[in-house]
């Protein structure tokens, strides 16, 4: 396991991302360690102190939301945030061998993945390829629990509520199934934020914590 002298904790990992999204939301970015130096600097290895994990939608761009810069963060995406054995082990080795103290799993509104899974329990869904039914399918268990609960028909499920319901689901899974970041985050040596990005505001909201950290609200 790699490990750094200035190594933050959880907490300050969240909020130094926090106040990056604060300044990326008001306007007042720093685009820090962007320059010739950090690039020099890196090239004798890497010290990311966040995990990200997020959808492959070209808006929430983490570096930029969150007003970080080169060799800060480790970026695994996919469409939809959906847990994978190629993103598991990519988030495994950010954990076990970058010793990064904080994952942040981060959904966005209008995910076109969540609405693909719901537009996909339609009686005359067109059949979609394969490699992104498999993609989506994930997705949809949590269609039809959001739409049971809400007395709905799946089709017409709510999206936002579906997205929230995927980030949370997202967050068990990956603690459920990687026993690296399950020890890690009840060793304390790794938190988990699962937060929304909102894509007018820029802001990125979270909706759900695991591990040493404390946000007021959850």
């Amino acid at each position: 396991m790699t490990q750094t002298l200035d190594r933050l904790t959880p907490q300050a990992a969240w909020d130094r991302l926090a106040a990056g999204n604060r300044r990326f939301v008001e306007g007042t970015v720093l685009h820090p360690r962007q320059n010739a130096d950090r690039r020099r600097e890196l090239t004798d290895g890497q010290h990311p102190h966040a995990v990200v994990f997020g959808c492959s939608d070209s808006r929430p761009a983490s570096e930029i939301v969150f007003d970080e810069g080169l060799g800060d963060m480790f970026v695994v995406r996919n469409a939809g945030h959906v847990v994978s054995p190629s993103a598991l082990g990519s988030i495994e080795f950010a954990v076990a061998i970058l010793d990064v103290p904080l994952m942040v799993v981060l959904a966005h509104e209008a995910c076109g993945a969540v609405r693909a899974a719901i537009d996909s329990t339609q009686e005359d869904a067109p059949e979609l390829p394969a490699q992104i039914w498999r993609l989506i399918a994930p997705i949809v268990p949590t269609v039809h629990r959001i739409a049971r609960d809400a007395g709905t028909k799946p089709p017409a499920a709510d999206a936002t509520a579906v997205g929230i319901a995927h980030l949370r689901a997202t967050v068990a899974e990956l603690l459920q199934a990687s026993a690296i970041v399950a020890d890690a985050v009840a060793s304390g040596r790794l938190g988990i934020v699962g937060a929304i990005y909102r894509l007018g505001e820029g802001a990125t909201v979270p909706h759900v914590v695991e591990g040493p950290i404390s946000i007021p609200g959850l």
